[in-house]
């Protein structure tokens, strides 16, 4: 047997683990959400105790929310085949291997220290390219910025561990250097990120959510030239993503919904345009 690999991450970058171990954990399920053997073999490659988070029932939700993200992801490509996509924050996810259609070119962008990570596991290609970098570094759009358009920026579990200010930067960084790109993210009101202690799956971890937002529709005020064009809670996900779950998984919503709406609901997806400032 190879011999683990130990990774070297801070704090918030741990919780990259999360995600990875949601999806290799529905992988080998009879009937999962969604088929990820890549996730099943990082998992199985990496030293960590993932057995922290068995049983989570939030592991079900981090894998809703990536189906929602491919969801708006393919849609974007579905309409611009050759466009670009940018991972901020992209971990150890496998995004480009669930939806790349052969001619979309795709960035993944996170610190250097996950960059590293992730070059044991991925391969840059004449399309899909790592750029080492923090999401508010204003260099990087640049590098994007000569790739083909329209752009797609997907920033899955990142912003909200970032204060306001950091991310009311983000979506001026975009507005200035990407203007026309959607930016798809989360939104946790301040419900959701007070009750991160008991959550079943973030009191594992040291990280914690810094940015409270109980309005999805707030960086419109920043003048970036945001526009909020679609949210969602895994209450309301879109019949696109709704009619893919298994009966059971639709039973479950049913019943979350009804019995925890408020505190579900806390928590939301956001879809983005820059428009021109």
């Amino acid at each position: 047997m190879a011999e683990k690999h130990r990774p070297e991450l801070g704090a918030v970058q741990e919780t990259l683990l999360i995600p990875l171990y949601a999806r290799a954990v529905e992988t080998q399920r009879k009937r999962g959400l969604l088929d990820d053997p890549r996730a099943v073999e990082m998992v199985e490659a990496i030293d960590y105790d993932f057995t922290r988070f068995n049983g989570a029932r939030s592991l079900i939700g981090a894998n809703l929310r990536t189906l929602l993200f491919d969801t708006w992801v393919r849609r974007f490509l579905a309409a611009h085949p050759g466009g670009t996509v940018v991972e901020v924050g992209a971990g150890l996810n496998t995004r480009f291997e669930r939806v790349d259609n052969g001619t979309a070119h795709w960035f993944d962008l996170d610190l250097p220290n996950v960059i590293d990570l992730r070059r044991r596991f991925f391969d840059e290609s004449e399309r899909r390219k790592m750029i080492p970098a923090s999401v508010t570094d204003p260099e990087w759009p640049a590098r994007v910025a000569g790739s083909p358009g329209p752009y797609f920026v997907v920033a899955e579990a990142v912003l909200v561990h970032l204060e306001r200010a950091a991310v009311r930067e983000v979506f001026n960084l975009l507005g200035d250097r990407l203007p026309g790109a959607h930016l798809a993210l989360e939104t946790a009101s301040g419900v959701s990120v007070d009750g991160r202690d008991h959550h079943d799956v973030s009191s594992k971890v040291s990280a914690r959510m810094r940015r409270r937002c109980d309005d999805p529709s707030l960086p419109e005020s920043w003048g970036a030239g945001s526009r909020l064009v679609e949210s969602a809670a895994l209450t309301d996900l879109p019949r696109a993503v709704r009619d893919r779950l298994p009966w059971s998984y639709k039973v479950m919503l049913s019943t979350t919904g009804t019995l925890r709406r408020r505190r579900t609901e806390a928590y939301r997806f956001d879809l983005y345009r820059m428009e021109s400032r």
